[in-house]
This record gives structure tokens, sequence and C-alpha cells, in this order.
């Protein structure tokens, strides 16, 4: 499904911690023209004409990963504007902590998106300064750190 990027976008994600807090859960995304080694992205998607942030990650969790969410807690908005296959991009995020009912496995696992690809979920380590793989909305970064520490 090809996305539409003349729109700003809403979204709500999550940082979902490991149990021993070192690493955090993302989708890891195919190559792009930008990211010839793909990217990494938090959890989450777009929120729904009438939905809160919070109805929306609820939601979203639900669909694509068959989890609840156990503590949520919203960190803060940030906006992203960024360039993905040479189209431009601009996000409005609602970040949130909390943890997974049931918790992913340790070797990671799959999500399911609202087009029915299938896009693998893995354990991304919190001190990253040795991945090559970016993540995104990198201006949730700080957020990350914090809902980590």
């Amino acid at each position: 499904m090809s996305v539409d990027r003349s729109i700003v976008r809403v979204k709500a994600m999550i940082v979902v911690p490991s149990a021993d807090g070192s690493h955090h859960l993302v989708s890891a995304n195919g190559r792009t023209r930008e990211n010839p080694l793909g990217f990494h992205r938090l959890i989450g998607g777009s929120v729904e004409l009438g939905e809160t942030f919070e109805q929306a990650i609820i939601r979203e969790i639900d669909e694509e990963l068959g989890a609840s969410i156990i503590d949520l807690t919203q960190l803060g908005v940030v906006e992203s504007i960024f360039t993905c296959e040479g189209a431009l991009g601009h996000e409005v995020v609602a970040v949130f902590a909390g943890r997974l009912d049931p918790e992913p496995p340790k070797g990671g696992g799959t999500l399911t998106e609202s087009d029915g690809t299938v896009v693998p979920v893995l354990w991304r380590s919190l001190s990253d300064d040795d991945v090559e793989i970016p993540l995104y909305p990198a201006a949730a970064r700080d957020l990350v750190s914090a809902a980590m520490s």
C-alpha cells in the first residue's frame, strides 16, 4: 500500500523496554533510497479520525501484536519531517511508554500492518551508538532514553 505523504500524518508510538531495561522494541523496516540498510521504527501507527492518541496506541498494539499495554504513560509529542524514497513526509507523533502483555519473545517476532504486510520486530539495544541502522522518529530519541531510565 502506498503512503500518501502529501499531508501531515498524526501517529501514536510506544517505547517498550525489555525486562532488564537494556533494549526496546522496534519494527525492522526494509531498505529505502535514504537508508540502504533499512531502518528501525518505534511500534505504533496512525491515529484515526475521532480517536485520541491513547486510543490509537492501544488499538495499534492490539491489531499489530495481539497484545495489551500495561502501565501506559505518555512521554511527549514530537514532530518528524523526513524524506522517504525521495518524497517529503511530515508526522506529529505522540510517544508513550509501557510494557506489553504478552511480551514479545527475546528473539523478536513480527507484526502485521493494516494492509497485511508482515514486518519483523526486534529488540534494539538502548546503547545503540554502534548500531548503523537509524531509529525513527529521530526526534523521539531523548524520549526513548528517558523512558528507559
